[in-house]
């Protein structure tokens, strides 16, 4: 199933004060559970982030992380992934390592679920 992405500014806002959250060098995830199918997810990039060509990479590098990922999210969830200063400058599946330990802290997938091809 196709994820959708978040557009409002409320969406985002629940997820910052209600979500739960894990952080580290490249990224920030906020997830919630929720009513519903499917997930949705938000990609943030502040200035702090650097120039446009940066914050545009580190939006794709997050997306393409994602789409990876998709696939072996259990459930209907909301996600958030804020981008740091190191995620425009790091490979894809750095990003992608970490996203998958922040899911499985969160409960979003489960530790013996196999990436699908």
């Amino acid at each position: 199933m196709q994820s959708q992405t978040l557009k409002e500014n409320k969406d985002f806002r629940r997820l910052y004060y209600r979500g739960e959250s894990r952080a580290s060098d490249c990224l920030v995830t906020y997830a919630m559970k929720r009513r519903g199918r499917g997930c949705r997810y938000g990609i943030t990039t502040s200035k702090k982030i650097g120039n446009a060509v940066k914050r545009n990479r580190a939006r794709r590098v997050i997306r393409a992380a994602f789409q990876q990922m998709e696939g072996r999210i259990d459930g209907s969830w909301d996600f958030v992934f804020v981008a740091r200063g190191k995620t425009g400058e790091v490979k894809m599946q750095r990003v992608l390592h970490q996203m998958e330990k922040h899911m499985k802290a969160l409960g979003v997938i489960n530790e013996c679920s196999q990436p699908s091809d």
